[in-house]
């Protein structure tokens, strides 16, 4: 039986159960419950323009759903810091759908972006993850989560339960414009009702792994995490784990954009988190595979030290990478939720080798309820 001597580690490990209940709360057994997804059947802009509002790890989940929303339902998506949102001087003259994605549903920046969309007319949709908080009573429309309370101030369950959520409106949508098709949706769901219990088989190697690398990393002073398209938002999200959880810096960066700029820091001392896993059925998502192992090569040539993601097997990242963490393979638009898993868990352990209480890091607070 795993031992948890922190919040966080046991809310990492809760994340299958945590996601199978929000799998819960919006299927049946015979696929999308059309009950659960009632109030957003008139939500969305006649134009498919939406805009999402969050910060922090939320706006991390923002990201990912962008990618999935415009790939899956050709939607318009713009992702803004609730705070920037919430400070405009005028409403969007294109009146966009609004998302606001937060933890508690009491974020005050998120919280000022609903008020600020549903007074400029705007119809809105809140994602949060305690019942009866104040964005999922005063949004037009509302998706509860089903992580359960989070302790921890840094986010884990929470945002694999996010990102679910999101891909489920993906699915809603696509069926609903006509973009997924009956049989696509069917086993995209089945993939789906599948995770929880694929992330539960590769958590303890993960934790073994990760422990692992955080020894043999600890002398990082920064570290560049890498992701292309929909493993961008992964990599800002591992990135601000391991600073919020170990006060180790960490950046988040578009695999492509390590070389204007970003690649002047790379050195013993600053190693690279790259995110090279690949969708074999998906065109586009085997074009960013290529790009990603010729930038490993060039990384290899430069002497950079990485830790890569990869599927298990995957001998061309692992010729090119210092360390492989292996990911059992999926779908292109579910592999960020088992990626961030043993990111989450690198941050957890860096935080260990740096003596930091891991569960209330300085200066943090669990929900930012002052501006």
């Amino acid at each position: 039986m795993p031992q948890f001597p922190h919040a966080m580690l046991r809310e990492i490990y809760e994340q299958p159960q945590a996601i199978q209940r929000t799998l819960d709360l919006y299927l049946d057994p015979d696929g999308l419950r059309p009950a659960a997804f009632a109030p957003v059947a008139h939500w969305l802009n006649p134009r498919g323009e939406v805009l999402i509002a969050a910060s922090g790890s939320s706006r991390h989940a923002g990201l990912a759903a962008e990618v999935i929303l415009e790939d899956l339902c050709g939607l318009a998506v713009d992702v803004e810091y609730s705070s920037e949102y919430a400070s405009h001087p005028a409403a969007n003259a294109r009146h966009p759908s609004v998302i606001v994605i937060s933890q508690s549903g009491e974020t005050s920046d998120t919280l000022a972006a609903l008020r600020f969309a549903r007074e400029s007319g705007e119809q809105t949709l809140a994602l949060a993850n305690v019942e009866g908080s104040t964005m999922l009573r005063e949004a037009s429309a509302a998706m509860p989560l089903g992580a359960g309370p989070e302790l921890a101030i840094p986010a884990t369950k929470s945002f694999t339960c996010q990102l679910t959520a999101l891909y489920l409106l993906a699915l809603y949508h696509g069926r609903q414009l006509g973009t997924l098709d009956s049989d696509e949706i069917s086993w995209r769901l089945a993939e789906l009702r599948a995770l929880p219990a694929r992330i539960d088989r590769q958590l303890p190697l993960w934790r073994g792994q990760m422990a692992a690398l955080a020894k043999r990393y600890s002398d990082a002073t920064t570290f560049l995490y890498l992701g292309r398209g929909v493993h961008y938002a992964i990599a800002r999200e591992g990135a601000l784990k391991m600073k919020e959880a170990s006060y180790v810096h960490a950046e988040g960066y578009p695999t492509g954009e390590l070389k204007h700029g970003p690649n002047a820091l790379v050195s013993e001392h600053v190693p690279l988190v790259v995110l090279a896993t690949v969708d074999r059925t998906l065109e586009a998502s085997v074009l960013r595979y290529e790009k990603t192992l010729q930038l490993l090569t060039d990384m290899r040539t430069q002497g950079a030290r990485v830790i890569a993601l990869a599927h298990a097997g995957d001998r061309d990242v692992a010729a090119l990478a210092t360390d492989l963490v292996a990911i059992e393979p999926n779908t292109e638009h579910l592999l960020p939720i088992p990626e961030i898993v043993p990111l989450q868990l690198f941050s957890y352990f860096m935080a260990l080798e740096h003596g930091v209480d891991v569960d209330r890091p300085r200066n943090l607070s669990k929900a930012v309820i002052e501006a």
